[in-house]
């Protein structure tokens, strides 16, 4: 079963909006704190180019943490599955997303997943280029793919503002590097991640990285394959298991599908050979997820039996 209607699928986002003033914006990264907590918005993109939406959809937000998704791609892409995982784990954690607790137990210390931050740095570290401009270029150059939109960029203000708010992931970056398992200067490496963080689309676009993972890393529309299918699996794998932060499990259960949120208020959702999800909702629960957003894609898990369960 599928979406019908626009106006079946605002009724849902009319439903979810209730649960807004249940959360709050991130406050911790200063340029997100401007945010408009009663935002809702949603894109369901399928592979015959139709696509659904509900709410400003044309509002942008950074990506975030859904960056950790296709920066995995491109490390994988660049450098295959032995030697990544040599370097990131692949174990699902209950401890927060910016954590350093699991690094000083783990042996050897290296991160339980590329979901977490300390993971996500690790990754961000191997994607291969001469300099900050050509590692991120060639990230954004494959974002710019998976959406087909070559316009797609990124928030100088919010790189800044995370730039100079990113004390702890420089501790975790210093404490992987003390542990051989980055070898590059930190603020090199914090300068290339608040950047991929601060790349900045709207749902439409997200939805449709969502339908590209759906379809195996293939673009359903120009039948080019953008990622190799066994790393759009992999992607989807950890996005199930690791993708809602420590909130992934009770996800699973309620929703059903690989979905990666991030702490401006997007989620990115992939549903198996059927669709890609975008989401916009930027209060946020405790956990660091969009808490309308989250009860929104319940709504829809039940109505369109989206579950892959």
């Amino acid at each position: 079963m599928q979406c019908q209607s626009i106006e079946e699928l605002q009724l849902l986002v009319n439903k979810a909006k209730k649960y807004t003033d249940q959360g709050k914006v991130a406050d911790y990264i200063p340029a997100l704190k401007m945010a408009n907590p009663d935002s809702l918005s949603i894109a369901l993109y399928y592979p015959d180019g139709n696509c659904y939406s509900a709410g400003d959809v044309s509002e942008n937000l950074t990506l975030q943490s859904i960056s950790k998704v296709i920066s995995l791609a491109l490390a994988l892409m660049d450098w295959g599955e032995d030697y990544v995982f040599d370097h990131v784990g692949q174990e699902p954690t209950g401890d927060p997303f910016n954590s350093i607790a699991k690094l000083e137990i783990s042996k050897p210390s290296k991160p339980l997943n590329p979901m977490i931050n300390a993971g996500a740095l690790a990754v961000t570290h191997m994607i291969k280029g001469e300099s900050v401009e050509e590692r991120f270029q060639r990230l954004l150059t494959l974002i710019q793919k998976l959406t087909n939109n070559s316009s797609i960029g990124y928030s100088r203000e919010i790189a800044r503002s995370e730039f100079e708010t990113a004390d702890l992931n420089r501790s975790l970056c210093y404490f992987l590097k003390q542990h051989g398992i980055i070898n590059e200067d930190v603020e090199q490496l914090i300068d290339l991640y608040t950047r991929q963080c601060s790349i900045e689309m709207n749902c439409l676009d997200l939805s449709r990285i969502g339908c590209v993972l759906a379809f195996d890393g293939k673009d359903p529309l120009t039948e080019v394959q953008l990622i190799p299918a066994n790393i759009a699996r992999i992607c989807k794998t950890f996005m199930i298991t690791c993708g809602m932060y420590n909130a992934s499990g009770e996800f699973a259960i309620k929703v059903g599908i690989p979905a990666k949120s991030g702490v401006s208020g997007g989620i990115l959702g992939t549903v198996p050979g059927r669709c890609g999800i975008g989401v916009y909702g930027p209060a946020l629960d405790e956990k660091g997820n969009s808490v309308a957003g989250i009860q929104l894609l319940k709504m829809m898990s039940e109505k369109y039996m989206l579950s892959m369960f």
